[in-house]
């Protein structure tokens, strides 16, 4: 027998920071100037690895990419979140949520993906050296990039049609600032037991696998890097994963916490913290975290805003 939609709901209120009513205006300064910053520092990441030979390898290819995906997750999240800062009724159609659940997952596991992509490129550079520029050639690299994003399509339409499937009989405000699949469980008045089984199995191995590559390639990495016997060497070496490992870290962390576990332990507060930090934190900042100990991406970046500046003047 099949399911059928018995959805009612034909729009939601995304409560988001509604719960602080005297800093809304606040809020949105805030926000607004992290929004900036995002697009500003990815683009310019973008402009200098595409503008600077030096850069075109696949460790800065990487990047660029990396870089286009925190552009896009920041504009999946920011500008609506801006706009209900300014209006008292923060709605979002029944369509317009499932389009946000379908990009914010789209674009979050792109980033798991690129992440593991560059950690597998540091241990192909520095623990198999000499094979590096036959394993990293270009169109392995292009292959990489395309294989992140058809699996984070394919799955990206897996939970998005599931959650399509779920009944809103009633209840429609959304603890949350954007549209996500927990807090949308919390309101379906249909079993949600398939989707958390599918979140706990297939999403576990999606986003695991990664972190699982990531944590093999860091092991092996480190191995290679005590084996050099001057401790400079080893400084040099470890920088190059310094930045990688900054990024990662905390990006798995809030992931794992949000996603994986009970949705009777979905707390507003806590999670919507570590919202914040992997969903609009993390896209600004990796930037700043790529190129604050990387002398050639800073270089690269110094390049392109005195172009700017010289062209303007010009």
């Amino acid at each position: 027998m099949t399911s059928v939609n018995q959805t009612l709901v034909t729009d939601f209120i995304l409560l988001g920071f509604s719960d602080l009513p005297r800093y809304q205006i606040q809020l949105f300064a805030v926000f607004l100037v992290i929004f900036i910053i995002t697009l500003l520092g990815n683009l310019t990441i973008i402009l200098s690895v595409s503008g600077d030979p030096r850069l075109h390898c696949p460790m800065y290819f990487f990047l660029a990419n990396l870089s286009f995906v925190d552009i896009c997750l920041g504009l999946v999240t920011l500008p609506q979140m801006l706009v209900h800062f300014l209006l008292e009724r923060k709605s979002i159609t029944y369509g317009g949520c499932l389009s946000q659940v379908f990009f914010f997952l789209l674009f979050a596991n792109v980033e798991d993906f690129l992440l593991t992509v560059m950690a597998y490129d540091r241990y192909v550079a520095i623990c198999n050296p000499l094979h590096y520029s036959v394993v990293m050639r270009k169109t392995a690299c292009a292959q990489m990039v395309a294989g992140t994003w058809v699996t984070a399509i394919l799955n990206s339409i897996l939970h998005t049609g599931m959650t399509s499937r779920l009944s809103f009989c009633g209840a429609n405000e959304i603890n949350h600032f954007l549209c996500d699949m927990v807090p949308l469980f919390k309101l379906s008045c249909s079993d949600t037991f398939p989707n958390q089984m599918v979140i706990f199995t297939e999403g576990s191995v999606v986003v695991m696998s990664p972190f699982l590559i990531i944590v093999i390639s860091y092991i092996c990495i480190i191995r290679a890097i005590l084996k050099i016997p001057s401790a400079l060497g080893r400084r040099k070496t470890f920088s190059t994963c310094s930045s990688h490992l900054a990024v990662v870290i905390p990006y798995f962390g809030t992931i794992m916490f949000m996603y994986f576990r009970p949705t009777t332990s979905f707390a507003l507060t806590k999670d919507r913290v570590a919202s914040v930090m992997y969903t609009i934190l993390a896209p600004m900042l990796n930037p700043f975290i790529y190129s604050l100990r990387n002398n050639e991406v800073k270089g690269a970046i110094k390049k392109v805003i005195l172009g700017k500046i010289i062209s303007s003047n010009s």
